[in-house]
Parts: C-alpha cells; sequence; structure tokens
C-alpha cells in the first residue's frame, strides 16, 4: 500500500503540473461574472464525475455563499433521479442534459461537463446544446479529451490516463475556485 501511495501521489503531482492548470483562472473568472451577473451554471458529468457534479453544486450554492452574502446560481443536471430515469426512457440516455438545457438554460450561462474520456454521448450532447444556446461551455476531461475536447470553447484536458485522478482533478480545480471567489466575491 505505501508503494501506491507513493505513486498516486506522483501522479497528482503531475498532473497538478500539466498545461490544463492555466486554464482554471479563465473558469474561475468565468464564474465570477457569472455570479455577478446572475446568470446560472450548470454541471453534468457520469458515474464518479455526477457525484463530483452533484457535490459542487452544493459548494457554490451556499459554500461560496457564507462570506458573501449569497452564493453562484448552480445546478449539477445529474442530481435528479426522476428527471434524468424519466428523459433515458422517453428520449434516450443521451439526450438527458441537452433536453435539461435545452429547457432551463440561457445565453450566456455557463456549463461544465466533467468526463475521463470525453466521448459519452451524453456529455458530447450537452456541449453541442450549451454552443447552440449560446452559453460558455467548459469541459474538464481526461484521457485524451475525446470529442469533447474539440466541442466545448474551454476545454480543460488533463492528458493523463488514471480515471480516479481525472475525478479528483475534476474537485481539486473547483475548489480552488471556490477558494478564490469566496475571497473575491462577485465581480465589481
Amino acid at each position: 500500500m505505501e508503494q501506491l501511495i507513493s505513486e498516486y501521489i506522483k501522479r497528482m503531482h503531475t498532473a497538478l503540473e500539466l498545461p490544463a492548470m492555466k486554464e482554471v483562472p479563465k473558469l474561475a473568472a468565468a464564474m465570477q461574472l457569472a455570479w455577478k451577473n446572475k446568470k446560472t451554471i450548470y454541471l453534468c458529468g457520469n458515474g464518479g464525475s455526477a457525484g463530483n457534479a452533484n457535490h459542487l453544486a452544493n459548494d457554490f450554492l451556499y459554500g461560496a455563499g457564507v462570506k458573501n452574502g449569497i452564493g453562484l446560481r448552480i445546478d449539477s443536471l445529474s442530481a435528479n433521479p426522476a428527471v434524468i430515469t424519466c428523459l433515458a426512457n422517453d428520449i434516450g440516455y443521451e439526450n438527458i442534459y441537452s433536453e435539461q438545457l435545452r429547457v432551463k438554460a440561457d445565453a450566456g450561462d455557463i456549463l461544465v461537463v466533467f468526463s475521463g474520456s470525453g466521448n459519452s454521448a451524453n456529455v458530447v450532447n450537452a456541449l453541442e446544446m450549451g454552443n447552440k444556446l449560446g452559453m460558455e461551455t467548459f469541459a474538464v476531461l481526461g484521457y485524451s479529451g475525446g470529442k469533447c475536447k474539440g466541442i466545448a470553447k474551454h476545454p480543460i484536458h488533463f492528458a493523463i490516463d488514471d480515471m480516479q485522478i481525472a475525478e479528483d482533478l475534476q474537485l481539486i480545480i473547483f475548489h480552488m475556485a471556490m477558494q478564490w471567489l469566496c475571497e473575491q466575491g462577485p465581480a465589481k
């Protein structure tokens, strides 16, 4: 176990030094502007990435507002099992996020998809819908970045072949953004 811990720490350290980290300030600035302008931020993913979307929506809805009086307008598209299973059953799993965006999102809102591979049809379709609606689209990706890397307006691509590190990075960069936003507050 000690060797695994040591190797994991090394892989994480290497990942945190990848060029993708230079994109994190752009994400944080976009979120700050959305906060100021009362725009909504939508998060989504599959599996652990869906869990991360739910976790982070809570952090920014409540946690970022503790010091600043009000949090960000943020919604995890992964959070409502009734909506997800209805849409999957009626119009296909590949449309569970794009349909929610079609109904709820507006131009100038932000979409962030979390994906290890960047190839799941539902997040690909979400990005395409987000772009069609005039949203700012971000994708936090691992592995090769997949299709999402070429579709997102702002890909944050960590070229690593490790799903656990990829999912950890989703939380890490958003926790970094949260700490910055808690200190900065909404854009002035």
